[in-house]
């Protein structure tokens, strides 16, 4: 009788320890999110959160705790979590955890956590080198005692589940412990002040899910937490998809207001971070709410140019054909997926992008050339200066407001600038004064702009020197070159910015993003469902012109 109720004691001892015990998703996070799924894929090389957590080993700290404060040495240590999400069905995705540190802290090439030389913090210069030692502490082998004398592994050498590191473990760099935490199974890996881990998404439930990653730092024969950090990812069948839209002249590049009678160019960039697309073959239909046709490509770029002014309705819709599960079997009315087979029982599944905008199409300033340039007699009080017009003329939208920059003959370095507001007539044709106080080879830039457009052109000229016999002199003007000079583009559109706040930078292709099919929004709206809580005053030619 005596050694049955020994035996009936010990087994109620076990089941209540058992029952004590705690497990993964006790520690990595018992919340349950909106659409979480118990019944789920199983993840390669990860493991049920319903086994059990040494937390002996690796306490559990719940959040508010006062013992977070004392942590880490100087201050908290913070973890920063991204994902390259969202991410196709099929695809990869990786997800990248690093560690910030306080003020003045770093890791070293050996894994120690060190000052930095100079480096002033909330308690001024430290006279300690390093935060964390851990080179000089104790090697595996005086551990030994605590483990399997026959194998040298320890205890204390094992990760929360009681699986042992990888031998060797390097544990004089890799000091840190991270848990990673999603559709209720979890990974293990050591690290240091990063860790990276890639996982398919192959049959895993669409639409946003968490990720949430603890980390522990190694602490004697124990492990601290120090940092627990989580994030939204989002898995779709939907191909994401981002266009960029981009056209010469066009003065604001986010409004999606672009110029008649001038080509856009449309690129399409599909997010694809695992190149699982990449031996797919992509077609790209285009329907540019013209009446001009759907126009079918296997080119992700593509050039468009509106005739008319007006608002139209872009779309866009990319299709290609990846691997994946065969659908069961369906009545013979039809299956609203589109597959075919392929080897080893699978399928190839299409798959879709969409994306959608809306374009404005307004008249602007096409081109601009210069026609002529001529030397005016200076009177006094400029003796020594050469006076010049331009004669520039225009296609396209009359423009409000010119702006010239003379610079050096490599058009680098910009002598003077003079923006003005202009009123030309229907035919667009302007003079424009400007003087030169000594000879030689300068690069000039014409700018016209109004409210949706800018265009340029460039030349080089050559002023000689004057002449002594005459007491006014006379200037040969040598226009060498007129036209776009591509060279100078971007010198002079970020000095006319710098001068002329309302000038916005000009480039050969100015360009816009956007995604496709709102997929941003719908990661920061999952996320807040998961986590709720000096110019010229004076008209030009009406006063005396700006001299260099």
């Amino acid at each position: 009788m005596g050694c049955l109720c020994l035996v009936l004691g010990l087994l109620l001892a076990a089941s209540m320890q058992l029952h004590e015990a705690k497990r993964y998703h006790e520690v990595l996070g018992d919340e349950r999110y909106p659409g979480y799924m118990r019944e789920h894929s199983q993840l390669r090389g990860w493991s049920s959160d319903e086994n059990e957590w040494n937390e002996e080993l690796y306490p559990v700290w719940k959040r508010g705790d006062a013992r977070w404060r004392n942590s880490w040495r100087g201050g908290r240590v913070q973890a920063v979590l991204t994902s390259d999400s969202p991410a196709l069905v099929g695809s990869n995705i990786t997800f990248v955890v690093n560690l910030v540190f306080p003020r003045c802290q770093k890791e070293d090439a050996n894994g120690n956590i060190v000052y930095e030389k100079n480096c002033r913090n909330d308690s001024g210069l430290s006279s300690d080198l390093y935060v964390y030692n851990w080179t000089t502490w104790p090697d595996d082998s005086d551990w030994a005692e605590d483990g399997d004398l026959r194998t040298g592994q320890s205890r204390h050498h094992v990760f929360p589940d009681g699986k042992p590191f990888p031998h060797p473990h390097g544990r004089k760099k890799w000091n840190f412990v991270y848990v990673f935490h999603t559709f209720g199974q979890y990974f293990q890996k050591l690290g240091r002040c990063s860790a990276r881990i890639s996982i398919s998404t192959t049959n895993l439930t669409l639409g946003p899910q968490v990720m949430e990653v603890t980390i522990y730092r190694r602490h004697g024969r124990r492990y601290i937490p120090v940092a627990q950090v989580k994030d939204v990812y989002v898995v779709t069948e939907e191909i994401p998809i981002f266009v960029t839209m981009s056209q010469k002249n066009d003065r604001n590049a986010s409004d999606h207001t672009f110029l008649k009678d001038m080509p856009i160019v449309f690129d399409v960039l599909i997010h694809d971070p695992s190149h699982f697309l990449n031996k797919s073959a992509i077609s790209y239909k285009w329907n540019f709410g013209d009446n001009t046709g759907l126009v079918v490509s296997n080119n992700h770029t593509l050039n468009h140019t509106y005739v008319l002014n007006g608002t139209f309705n872009l779309n866009l819709t990319v299709q290609t054909s990846v691997p994946g599960p065969c659908p069961p079997p369906l009545p013979a009315s039809g299956d609203p997926m589109e597959v075919s087979k392929i080897a080893d029982g699978n399928c190839r599944v299409d798959r879709y992008g969409y994306f959608m905008a809306t374009v404005t199409i307004v008249e602007g300033i096409l081109k601009i050339s210069i026609i002529q340039a001529a030397d005016v007699l200076m009177p006094a009080p400029w003796p020594d200066s050469s006076l010049m017009d331009f004669t520039v003329t225009c296609e396209g939208a009359i423009p409000t407001e010119v702006c010239t920059i003379i610079s050096d003959p490599t058009c680098q370095i910009a002598r003077s600038m003079i923006c003005n507001p202009v009123a030309v007539d229907e035919t667009c044709l302007l003079s424009v004064r400007r003087a030169f106080n000594r000879s030689g080879i300068y690069c000039v830039n014409f700018t016209l702009g109004d409210d949706t457009s800018l265009a340029l052109t460039s030349t080089l000229i050559s002023v000689p020197g004057k002449d002594p016999v005459s007491p006014l002199g006379t200037v040969t003007v040598a226009l060498i070159a007129v036209g776009c000079l591509a060279m100078f583009v971007t010198v002079i559109t970020i000095l006319l910015y710098k001068k002329h706040k309302e000038y916005k930078p000009i480039g050969k292709c100015p360009r816009t993003m956007v995604t496709g099919r709102g997929l941003s929004g719908f990661l920061t709206h999952a996320k807040a469902t998961l986590f709720p809580g000096t110019q010229e005053k004076d008209p030009l030619l009406k006063s005396q012109p700006g001299i260099l």
